[in-house]
């Protein structure tokens, strides 16, 4: 079916993509452009490169859908277009000055509010409506938990660059873009791709705390704020833990440092506001959660995805780091937690606000400890390595 050039009325419309550019902004977007399903041929080797590496980590995911993420043509032989749109979500302050507020818990921009993934969905699935009842045309939705490359997407669409950070970045709101895609089978002119503004500024791979960034637009994901507190199931690694601060949930170091930030727009009246309990919540607040407590606080939240034991190893890694020795009693108490990887990150946290207790303790710990991860973490005050 043709794309419709008038009203009912026999009045001309304005033409297809401006019409639709119209939309994706009544849906809540605050910008939207057009690729070509194979404008990035490059992230396919990027991607081969980065598995082979291990920079994934435990993501085994990236692995098993390799062949459909590297390339739009694999998931969807039909398509045609590729409908990039993006939702600022800049924070109205600076989230690095909560990171000096030591008893506080800071939790990553992006997940202060409702779960993204839902509203972006729900908008682009009403932009996809529109095309469908104007078009006929088939449509596919998307957000980031499905196996697309969107941020490369993006970029050949016009909508930034990828920064050495590795996320986009545009000209207009910084470091701080939700992105979403339609994928459909009608041809719609493409929009021509962004070039990288990024030039000398190396500012974001120097805020980095842990060093995830072993070359310009190369991350080790392994080595992430972000993937160690959300998608690392396990122990923390001991090198990462005061550098870790008190970031409970994710890290936006890299984004919040971006000199482009500065020409951003603020974030518009329809998108996502933060919790006010989310903005600055007390580390010993955060420590107090069985799992139903836990799932009831965080419910709509990014953050319910990662469990309770997960958060709670987080929160005592920033109890470790706080220097508030007003904390110590959560730090005791969660030494008998059921949940290994809450008992280890406890030994951790006592040793660190208290190490003469962690030595007393350590003996008598270790002859009724049956995990080797929370052996391993008393026997360090015993032996600690050189």
């Amino acid at each position: 079916m043709p794309i419709s050039t008038s009203d009912r009325g026999g009045r001309t419309l304005p033409p297809f993509k401006e019409r639709l550019q119209a939309r994706a902004r009544e849906a809540g977007f605050d910008v939207m452009a057009v690729t070509l399903p194979d404008a990035a041929p490059q992230a396919a080797s990027y991607l081969h490169e980065w598995l082979a590496q291990g920079r994934h980590g435990d993501m085994g995911w990236m692995e098993e859908t390799e062949a459909r993420r590297a390339e739009a043509l694999t998931l969807w032989p039909d398509v045609k277009s590729v409908i990039m749109l993006a939702m600022n979500y800049g924070p109205d302050d600076d989230p690095m000055a909560r990171l000096a507020r030591k008893s506080e818990g800071v939790i990553s921009v992006y997940a202060r509010h409702r779960d993204y993934h839902d509203l972006v969905k729900s908008r682009l699935k009403q932009v996809a409506r529109w095309i469908v009842e104007q078009t006929q045309a088939e449509v596919k939705v998307f957000v980031d938990t499905a196996p697309v490359m969107e941020k490369p997407l993006a970029a050949a669409a016009g909508l930034g660059w990828q920064g050495k950070h590795t996320n986009l970045v545009s000209r207009e709101y910084g470091s701080w873009l939700f992105l979403g895609s339609i994928f459909t089978t009608l041809t719609i002119d493409a929009d021509a791709p962004e070039s990288d503004h990024c030039g000398a500024c190396h500012a974001c791979l120097d805020i980095c705390p842990t060093g995830a960034f072993p070359a310009p637009y190369r991350l080790d994901a392994r080595r992430c704020i972000s993937y160690l507190t959300i998608e690392n199931k396990g122990h923390i690694p001991r090198e990462f833990r005061k550098p870790i601060g008190n970031r409970i949930y994710g890290c936006d170091d890299c984004l919040a440092v971006c000199p482009w930030n500065k020409f951003a727009q603020g974030a518009s009246e329809m998108a996502l506001r933060p919790r006010d309990d989310l903005i600055a919540p007390t580390l010993a607040s955060l420590a107090q959660f069985d799992d139903a407590a836990f799932r009831a606080h965080f419910s709509g939240s990014p953050v319910k995805r990662i469990g309770r034991d997960r958060f709670t190893r987080n929160v005592l890694i920033a109890i470790g780091n706080s220097g508030d020795a007003n904390l110590l009693p959560i730090a005791r108490h969660l030494l008998a937690d059921p949940a290994p990887v809450v008992r280890a990150m406890a030994v951790w946290a006592l040793g660190e606000l208290a190490p003469g207790e962690a030595r007393t303790r350590a003996p008598d710990a270790l002859t009724h400890e049956e995990d080797e991860d929370v052996k391993a973490e008393w026997q360090f005050f015993l032996s600690p390595p050189p």
